[in-house]
């Protein structure tokens, strides 16, 4: 199990990565694209990654939007589904 700090961590990951995909999750939310049960599971599946520090120094060095995320990303299905407007 993880503590709310490791998760608090991951959510502001996730939501930095979505950011530099371009993606809004709030804005996805309202829309219906994604619900809040699976942005859980999206933070779950970040906390379990083993790069994280690699994945804060990345989105460090963005400076524009991404067009891909780095291969260690378990969310990158999910990116690319909501930037084609997919539901989840």
């Amino acid at each position: 199990m993880y503590d709310l700090s490791t998760l608090r961590k991951h959510a502001g990951l996730l939501d930095d990565m979505a950011a530099a995909q371009g993606i809004d999750l709030e804005e996805a939310t309202f829309a219906g694209t994604i619900t809040i049960p699976e942005i859980e599971d999206a933070v779950l599946r970040c906390a379990s990654c083993t790069r994280p520090d690699a994945c804060s120094v990345w989105l460090k060095a963005k400076d524009s939007f991404a067009s891909e995320t780095p291969d260690y990303c378990r969310n990158t299905e999910l990116f690319t589904n909501l930037k084609r407007g997919d539901q989840q």
